[in-house]
């Protein structure tokens, strides 16, 4: 079974004052490589403790780390950045995993345009069809389903599209009009919310998020520290084949 562990960054709103991007990454993982993953990032956090004084109980949410770091304001705001930088860079060092990215720019799509279900229908969708045709890294076995865990977010609007997925799911053809019907028959069970602060690889995928955004829109810090383009650190473990427009393999709504 492949885990998709899933964050936001941005918000959904279409109104004045809303984020103009809205960015979903998702980190993949084989369920046969999950220990060996998870005794890794338990390293790394002991290493940032040693080197930064980051408790291993304490949450690495990556905009507050910069802009509202509550009792984290003890450690520099230069080394909070750092931490950053050495979780993407701690995140494309390892062997068995993949991420998927999906970005909306809101100013290109009506004030009507939904987008919650868009972002999180493209990512569904690649997921589904990258473990359809078994391009993800790491150990496998014959037949593999998935598993969707996200970060607290609108639980039942989620949950009822992963469910109309499986039945309704209408593919564009590549090679002419009109669609193909593909039902999301490899996912299994309704998403799992998980509250990041207890959650390792969803504190990991909330920095990858982050710097998505960022990459297109960098706050005032992080464009002067030269951080706007961090999120290229991952080259090594960007799920590419998900868009071939995108070197990177965003999927640009």
């Amino acid at each position: 079974m492949y885990l998709l562990y899933v964050d936001e960054s941005g918000d959904t709103g279409m109104v004045a004052g809303s984020s103009p991007f809205f960015g979903l990454s998702g980190l993949v993982l084989h369920e046969l490589a999950w220990h060996q993953t998870i005794e890794a990032i338990l390293d790394f956090r002991r290493q940032l403790r040693a080197k930064h004084g980051l408790k291993l109980r304490e949450e690495i949410h990556a905009k507050p780390f910069i802009h509202k770091p509550g009792e984290l304001a003890r450690i520099s705001k230069d080394l909070r950045l750092r931490m950053l930088r050495d979780v993407l860079d701690f995140l494309e060092g390892l062997p068995d995993v993949n991420l998927i990215h999906i970005l909306v720019k809101k100013s290109g799509h009506a004030s009507t345009y939904d987008v919650f279900d868009k972002a999180w229908m493209a990512m569904l969708q690649r997921f589904h069809n990258t473990m359809s045709h078994r391009n993800f890294p790491g150990p496998r076995n014959s037949q593999d389903f998935g598993l969707v865990i996200t970060d607290n977010t609108d639980e039942k609007k989620l949950r009822l599209l992963v469910r109309k997925l499986r039945r309704y799911n209408p593919v564009p053809n590549k090679q002419a009009d009109g669609f193909r019907q593909m039902p999301m028959r490899l996912t299994v069970e309704d998403p799992v919310h998980r509250n990041s602060l207890h959650s390792y690889f969803v504190q990991m995928v909330d920095v990858s998020a982050y710097f998505l955004v960022q990459r297109e829109k960098a706050c005032g810090y992080v464009r002067r520290k030269g951080a706007r383009n961090w999120f290229d650190r991952l080259d090594a473990v960007l799920c590419k084949v998900a868009s071939a427009s995108d070197p990177k393999g965003v999927v640009r709504l």
